[in-house]
């Protein structure tokens, strides 16, 4: 269990009402954010302080990883330079009835504060330059003490199921990603521009089928971490999201690889990657008895071969806006 703070001024009724987080990815001149990278490392069963106008209002519990997702239409004006695709993570919220002023309490919480990226002051103010920051155990308990009973018995891990009485999912039922596939789907059906030819095989194609699955089979022959060779068993997997690619790189065969079904989803939900070297990544948040158990060594290094100067293009897209891991520290 890890312990994050959320500054939710600008969206706090959008997000405990819908039950999540959303971010974008980057700064809108293209750098990258510390503060929005750490929803990359948001797994189920973490805690969130919810701060809003100088008080925690929310404490709320991760239901899923983190995952790419369009700026919630909710949002409205809210955050109007933000790009439209960013990072989400499922929560289930408690707001408090007597809301905590940390400031009040800074000389209790201050010893607690991390040197770096704390989300207070040392004062005790906020920092609206923060987004999500992770908090050490030692401080999330202190001010669950200040919170209540049963903040605390939270934190602790004592108290998780009666709050997710429906158990933890790693995505949402009503994926919201997939929402927005089947909304960019109408879009090619109803493109006037497109025979029906083609508009079959950009379909297609999100599936890991058809015109696209041919032409990665002229990069790849099998999956690079199983072995396995049996064309029926593979999927062909884009390292660019369909969702994220034009119509040509949704075709395009040095755009995808070709996986088994159980490694496509960990590649998919950016549990792996791949360096452009060959050499494997694994998420920090993926659990790798899992992976294990899925054919993925975790003991050791793996490199899986090189990848064509094509398919390093879109592996680096892949590693900058799917993979689950956080900027160096």
């Amino acid at each position: 269990m890890r312990y994050w703070w959320v500054n939710q001024n600008q969206t706090f009724r959008y997000e405990i009402g819908g039950g999540y987080l959303w971010s974008p990815k980057r700064y809108t001149n293209g750098a990258r954010n510390r503060f929005y990278d750490n929803m990359r490392e948001v797994s189920p069963g973490d805690v969130v302080f919810s701060f809003v106008d100088t008080r925690i209002r929310a404490i709320g519990i991760a239901k899923s990883f983190c995952y790419e997702c369009p700026k919630p239409i909710d949002f409205g004006t809210t955050g109007m330079y933000w790009d439209n695709v960013g990072w989400r993570v499922d929560v289930v919220f408690s707001e408090q009835k007597s809301p905590v002023r940390p400031k009040d309490f800074i000389d209790v919480l201050r010893p607690h504060l991390a040197d770096r990226y704390a989300p207070l002051t040392r004062d005790g103010n906020g920092l609206q330059s923060v987004y999500l920051a992770e908090v050490n155990e030692s401080f999330a308990v202190a001010l669950a003490s200040l919170i209540g009973s049963f903040t605390l018995e939270l934190v602790r891990g004592n108290t998780v199921l009666e709050i997710v009485a429906d158990g933890y999912s790693a995505y949402p039922t009503c994926d919201p990603a997939l929402l927005w596939e089947d909304e960019l789907v109408r879009r090619v059906d109803t493109d006037p521009a497109l025979v029906e030819t083609e508009k079959s095989a950009i379909i297609l194609a999100r599936r890991g089928q058809g015109a696209f699955k041919t032409n990665v089979q002229k990069h790849e022959h099998r999956c690079r971490i199983t072995q396995v060779e049996k064309i029926e068993h593979l999927r062909a997997s884009h390292c660019r999201p369909w969702r994220d690619s034009n119509n040509e790189q949704r075709l395009d065969g040095n755009n995808g690889l070709l996986l088994t079904p159980s490694i496509d989803h960990l590649f998919d939900r950016g549990f792996i990657s791949f360096e452009d070297n060959g050499r494997l990544l694994i998420s920090p948040v993926a659990h790798k008895e899992s992976l294990q158990r899925m054919g993925v060594e975790t003991m050791r290094s793996i490199n899986v071969g090189s990848f064509s100067e094509g398919q390093r293009r879109h592996l680096d897209f892949h590693r900058s806006s799917v993979y689950l891991e956080a900027e160096k520290r």
